[in-house]
Order: structure tokens, then sequence, then C-alpha cells
């Protein structure tokens, strides 16, 4: 039995959405990194911070609520390839998500990128995950 930091840092993110807990902290991996990164950039989070604390490095990402209630900026976030079952696509079939309006994380030949990158691209890859 594997570690899975990307089936790991998603169980994170979606307990902390659900508690509205603001910080979350996760492994820090290069596949972490890239999916934070591109969580940041699509607005879903607010920033993250690489930190490291006894020879470990890890992620300290600050979630994004709305309003006095603290709705999540994250409503669905669930984990497509697993490690028992990965799930490949090419450019033409990687699916849509809300028709758009979510996003599919892809783990391509050149990097950890969205589904509109990898289809402007004409590049397939490994489905990591799906956010909206």
């Amino acid at each position: 039995m594997g570690n899975d930091t990307i089936a790991n840092m998603i169980t994170s993110v979606r307990n902390a959405n659900l508690g509205k807990i603001k910080t979350v902290q996760v492994p820090a991996t290069a596949a972490t990194r890239g999916i934070a990164k591109i969580l940041l950039r699509e607005g879903f989070i607010e920033d993250f911070i690489d930190n490291q604390k006894n020879k470990k490095n890890f992620l300290i990402l600050n979630l994004k609520y709305q309003g006095k209630r603290k709705k999540a900026y994250i409503t669905t976030l669930r984990r497509i390839s697993k490690s028992g079952l990965r799930i490949y696509s090419n450019h033409k079939e990687i699916p849509k998500v809300l028709g758009g309006m979510g996003i599919v994380i892809l783990s391509t030949s050149v990097g950890i990128m969205t589904d509109r990158e990898a289809r402007r691209e004409k590049i397939g890859g490994e489905l990591l995950c799906y956010v909206w």
C-alpha cells in the first residue's frame, strides 16, 4: 500500500471545507504544488505557503470563503484517477465539468494543467481530479 499524496490533499481540503477551517496543511510534492498553483490561479484558494518543519516539506493552503455564512468556493473536489485504476484521456475526450464552470486537473507530459489548457495545447494525460 503506497502513499497517495494527491488523495490525502483532496481529502484534507474537503474536510476543512466541511468544518469551515481557514488553513490546511498537506505534504509538499511536485503534484500537490502543481494542484495548489492551479487552485490559486483559478480562484479556489486565497494563497499557499511552502514551509519546512523538522526536515519535512509541506504546503499550507489558505482556503477561500465568501459571506457571513462562510460559503466555500470549492463545493466539490473529487479524485478521478486512483492508484488502483488510472484514468487517461486524450485532448479530444477530456470531460467538461458543469459545462465548463468547473475544472478538471490533469497530469500531462508538460506538467500539471487544467482541462482548458490541455485542450488548447492538444495534450492528453492522466485525469487527477474534478473541482467545482
